[in-house]
Protein backbone atom coordinates (compact mmCIF):
# COMPACT_ATOMS: atom_id res chain seq x y z
CA UNK A 1 0.00 0.00 0.00
CA UNK A 2 1.60 3.54 -1.10
CA UNK A 3 1.25 6.32 0.59
CA UNK A 4 -1.62 8.00 -1.00
CA UNK A 5 -4.03 5.26 -0.58
CA UNK A 6 -3.25 5.80 2.81
CA UNK A 7 -4.34 9.49 2.86
CA UNK A 8 -1.04 11.00 3.85
CA UNK A 9 0.85 13.60 1.63
CA UNK A 10 4.53 12.99 1.26
CA UNK A 11 6.94 15.17 2.47
CA UNK A 12 9.64 17.13 1.58
CA UNK A 13 10.23 19.61 -1.08
CA UNK A 14 8.08 19.30 -3.96
CA UNK A 15 9.19 20.21 -7.44
CA UNK A 16 6.49 20.08 -9.68
CA UNK A 17 4.64 21.27 -12.73
CA UNK A 18 3.86 24.70 -13.37
CA UNK A 19 -0.41 23.35 -13.90
CA UNK A 20 -0.60 23.60 -9.98
CA UNK A 21 -3.95 25.17 -9.37
CA UNK A 22 -4.36 24.82 -5.26
CA UNK A 23 -3.10 26.53 -2.79
CA UNK A 24 -2.32 24.09 -0.42
CA UNK A 25 0.47 21.84 0.49
CA UNK A 26 3.13 21.95 -2.10
CA UNK A 27 1.59 25.16 -3.67
CA UNK A 28 4.49 28.23 -4.44
CA UNK A 29 6.93 25.06 -5.51
CA UNK A 30 9.12 25.76 -7.94
CA UNK A 31 8.70 24.00 -11.73
CA UNK A 32 12.38 23.27 -12.88
CA UNK A 33 11.18 21.27 -15.54
CA UNK A 34 12.00 24.21 -18.19
CA UNK A 35 15.85 24.99 -17.02
CA UNK A 36 18.86 22.99 -17.39
CA UNK A 37 22.17 23.86 -16.67
CA UNK A 38 24.96 23.75 -19.41
CA UNK A 39 29.14 23.47 -18.47
CA UNK A 40 31.15 25.76 -20.52
CA UNK A 41 34.56 23.98 -19.50
CA UNK A 42 37.90 24.87 -21.64
CA UNK A 43 36.19 25.76 -25.29
CA UNK A 44 33.51 23.12 -24.84
CA UNK A 45 29.95 23.15 -23.59
CA UNK A 46 27.99 20.29 -22.47
CA UNK A 47 24.42 19.72 -20.64
CA UNK A 48 24.69 18.00 -17.61
CA UNK A 49 21.32 17.27 -15.81
CA UNK A 50 23.57 17.70 -12.52
CA UNK A 51 23.69 21.21 -12.55
CA UNK A 52 20.21 21.52 -10.95
CA UNK A 53 21.30 20.29 -7.52
CA UNK A 54 25.44 21.38 -7.69
CA UNK A 55 26.05 17.86 -8.96
CA UNK A 56 27.52 18.16 -12.53
CA UNK A 57 30.61 16.13 -13.40
CA UNK A 58 32.51 19.48 -12.99
CA UNK A 59 31.12 19.70 -9.61
CA UNK A 60 31.20 16.40 -7.84
CA UNK A 61 34.22 16.29 -5.65
CA UNK A 62 34.66 19.71 -5.39
CA UNK A 63 34.28 21.51 -1.90
CA UNK A 64 33.38 25.15 -2.99
CA UNK A 65 34.25 28.62 -1.26
CA UNK A 66 32.86 32.13 -1.52
CA UNK A 67 35.84 32.85 -1.29
CA UNK A 68 37.65 34.01 -4.37
CA UNK A 69 41.17 33.69 -3.04
CA UNK A 70 41.30 30.49 -1.42
CA UNK A 71 41.16 28.87 -5.14
CA UNK A 72 44.10 30.69 -6.70
CA UNK A 73 44.56 28.01 -9.07
CA UNK A 74 41.42 27.49 -10.01
CA UNK A 75 40.38 27.35 -13.40
CA UNK A 76 37.27 29.08 -14.94
CA UNK A 77 34.53 27.67 -15.76
CA UNK A 78 30.66 28.45 -16.58
CA UNK A 79 27.07 27.36 -15.63
CA UNK A 80 24.76 28.43 -18.28
CA UNK A 81 21.16 28.16 -17.09
CA UNK A 82 19.07 27.82 -19.80
CA UNK A 83 15.20 28.18 -20.43
CA UNK A 84 13.06 26.31 -22.74
CA UNK A 85 9.81 28.03 -23.45
CA UNK A 86 6.49 27.00 -25.68
CA UNK A 87 4.37 28.76 -27.46
CA UNK A 88 1.78 27.97 -30.51
CA UNK A 89 4.64 27.49 -33.05
CA UNK A 90 6.35 25.19 -30.39
CA UNK A 91 9.18 25.09 -28.17
CA UNK A 92 12.30 27.40 -28.32
CA UNK A 93 14.91 28.84 -26.23
CA UNK A 94 13.64 31.35 -23.90
CA UNK A 95 16.16 32.60 -21.26
CA UNK A 96 19.93 32.30 -20.53
CA UNK A 97 21.85 33.21 -17.59
CA UNK A 98 26.01 32.62 -17.34
CA UNK A 99 27.54 32.41 -13.91
CA UNK A 100 30.86 31.48 -13.19
CA UNK A 101 33.09 29.33 -11.13
CA UNK A 102 36.62 28.47 -10.61
CA UNK A 103 37.40 24.61 -10.18
CA UNK A 104 41.13 23.10 -8.93
CA UNK A 105 40.55 19.71 -9.21
CA UNK A 106 43.99 19.16 -7.84
CA UNK A 107 43.32 20.46 -5.05
CA UNK A 108 39.22 19.88 -4.97
CA UNK A 109 38.64 23.38 -4.22
CA UNK A 110 36.48 25.89 -6.15
CA UNK A 111 34.64 28.74 -6.07
CA UNK A 112 31.51 29.87 -6.77
CA UNK A 113 28.57 32.10 -5.15
CA UNK A 114 25.59 30.21 -4.74
CA UNK A 115 22.93 33.21 -4.23
CA UNK A 116 24.61 34.58 -7.69
CA UNK A 117 23.97 31.18 -9.28
CA UNK A 118 19.94 30.84 -7.44
CA UNK A 119 19.04 34.42 -9.05
CA UNK A 120 20.81 33.65 -12.41
CA UNK A 121 18.52 30.82 -12.40
CA UNK A 122 15.81 32.41 -11.85
CA UNK A 123 16.33 35.44 -14.03
CA UNK A 124 16.54 32.83 -16.74
CA UNK A 125 13.65 31.02 -15.98
CA UNK A 126 11.67 34.56 -16.36
CA UNK A 127 12.81 34.69 -19.88
CA UNK A 128 15.87 37.01 -19.35
CA UNK A 129 19.41 36.57 -21.57
CA UNK A 130 22.33 37.25 -19.27
CA UNK A 131 25.31 35.92 -20.98
CA UNK A 132 27.59 39.07 -21.15
CA UNK A 133 29.90 37.90 -18.54
CA UNK A 134 30.54 35.35 -21.50
CA UNK A 135 33.27 35.95 -23.93
CA UNK A 136 33.14 35.90 -27.70
CA UNK A 137 34.54 31.90 -27.75
CA UNK A 138 32.62 31.08 -24.83
CA UNK A 139 29.34 32.76 -26.11
CA UNK A 140 30.23 30.56 -29.83
CA UNK A 141 30.75 27.21 -28.43
CA UNK A 142 27.61 27.97 -26.49
CA UNK A 143 25.56 29.04 -29.43
CA UNK A 144 26.78 25.96 -31.21
CA UNK A 145 26.01 23.32 -28.75
CA UNK A 146 22.14 25.05 -28.46
CA UNK A 147 21.94 25.11 -32.25
CA UNK A 148 23.11 21.40 -32.53
CA UNK A 149 21.00 19.58 -29.60
CA UNK A 150 17.83 21.35 -31.41
CA UNK A 151 17.65 23.35 -34.78
CA UNK A 152 14.12 23.63 -34.36
CA UNK A 153 14.04 25.36 -31.39
CA UNK A 154 17.32 27.73 -32.24
CA UNK A 155 14.69 28.81 -35.42
CA UNK A 156 12.41 29.78 -33.30
CA UNK A 157 14.20 31.45 -30.61
CA UNK A 158 13.82 35.10 -30.21
CA UNK A 159 16.34 37.41 -31.99
CA UNK A 160 17.34 39.28 -28.43
CA UNK A 161 18.78 36.08 -27.41
CA UNK A 162 20.10 35.09 -30.91
CA UNK A 163 22.16 38.58 -31.11
CA UNK A 164 23.28 38.00 -27.41
CA UNK A 165 24.97 34.55 -28.72
CA UNK A 166 26.05 36.63 -31.73
CA UNK A 167 29.66 36.59 -33.18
Amino acid sequence: MDIESKGKKPGGLNIVSGNVKHKGFGAGAIDLSSVSGVIIDGGEAYVDSGTLHAKSRLEKGIKFTSDKSEVPNGRKCWIVWVAVDRDAEGQFYGGLAACELLVDEEAKKGWKVLADHVNRMDKAMKRHVLVDNLDPQEKDVLRRLLISHNPQWWERTPDELKNALAK
